[in-house]
C-alpha cells in the first residue's frame, strides 16, 4: 500500500477541486478547495525530493500542458499524466517524461468501451506504459465509469469482470470515486471494499479522504493491497486534516 501524490491542474494552476462540479461547458459551478501560489514544478521536485514515484499530473481540461510537461520535466519517469491523452498523443508525453499515460475518455467514448482503440494505443506505446483510469460515480448498486471530466456516465460498471479482462491492456487502474472527490467526508466503503475482493495489476484509489482513519480504512478494506491519492485534505493543498511529510515518510 503506497501513497500516490497528485498535482491536478486547472488552467495551467495547481487546484483542488469538488470533482462533481467540473464541467465542460461552464465554470459556474465550479467548487474549488484549494488555489496554490506554487507552481507545478515546486510540486513535482517535492514528490522526487521524497521518493514518492507513480504520482499523478491530472490536466483537468485545456490549458494545462506547459504545467504538466514542466511538471514531467522536474520528476522524469517519477509522475504519470492524464487529460486529453489518446493513441496520436501518448508517445510525446512519455517522450516528455512521463512513466505511464492515464486515459479515460478516449477509450471509454460514447458510453462503451473502444477496443479498437484500446489496441491501438496499447500497439503504439505497450501495456507496461498505460494506466486505465475507471474513475466512477454510483448509480444504485453500480458503480459507472465516468468521462468527460466525470460529467458523462458510460454504460460500464466497475466489475471483477471488466477489470480482469482490460488488465491484459494495462499496467494499472487509477479508480476515483467522483461523488466524494474533494469533499473530504469520508471514503467509498463500499467501492473500497468491492475493489479490496480483487486480485490482479496495482489499483490506485482516490476520493473522499479526511485523515489517518479514513487510510487506515482502505488498508482493512482493500486488504493491504490498494494505493491512494490523497488531494484536498493535505496540508500542501491548504488542508487541516493530515500533513503531507508524514505521508510520505510512512507510505513511500
Amino acid at each position: 500500500m503506497r501513497f500516490r501524490p497528485c498535482i491536478d491542474l486547472h488552467g495551467g494552476i495547481v487546484k483542488q477541486i469538488v470533482g462533481a462540479t467540473l464541467s465542460d461547458t461552464s465554470n459556474d459551478q465550479l467548487e474549488t478547495n484549494y488555489q496554490s501560489q506554487r507552481s507545478s514544478v515546486w510540486f513535482a521536485n517535492r514528490y522526487r525530493q521524497d521518493h514518492l514515484t507513480g504520482g499523478h499530473v491530472i490536466q483537468l481540461g485545456p490549458g494545462n500542458a506547459d504545467a504538466a510537461q514542466a511538471a514531467l520535466s522536474a520528476w522524469p519517469g517519477g509522475l504519470q499524466v492524464g487529460g486529453g491523452i489518446h493513441a496520436d498523443n501518448a508517445g510525446q508525453w512519455l517522450d516528455a517524461g512521463a512513466s505511464h499515460v492515464i486515459v479515460t475518455s478516449w477509450v471509454f467514448n460514447e458510453g462503451r468501451i473502444h477496443m479498437a482503440r484500446l489496441e491501438k494505443l496499447v500497439k503504439k506505446i505497450g501495456k507496461s506504459r498505460l494506466v486505465l483510469d475507471l474513475s466512477c460515480r454510483r448509480r444504485g448498486d453500480a458503480y459507472l465509469i465516468a468521462t468527460n471530466r466525470w460529467q458523462t456516465f458510460t454504460d460500464e460498471a466497475v466489475t471483477y469482470t471488466l477489470m480482469d479482462r482490460l488488465s491484459h491492456y494495462c499496467d494499472e487502474f487509477l479508480i476515483h470515486a467522483v461523488d466524494v472527490e474533494g469533499r473530504c467526508a469520508g471514503i467509498e466503503t463500499d467501492l473500497v471494499a468491492y475493489l479490496g475482493g480483487w486480485q490482479g495489476i496495482p489499483v490506485t484509489y482516490a476520493g473522499g479522504i479526511s485523515g489517518q482513519a479514513d487510510i487506515d480504512q482502505i488498508e482493512a478494506l482493500g486488504k493491504g493491497r490498494i494505493d491512494f491519492t490523497v488531494g484536498s485534505a493535505l496540508d500542501i493543498f491548504g488542508g487541516k486534516g493530515m500533513r503531507y511529510a508524514d505521508l510520505a515518510r510512512r507510505y513511500a
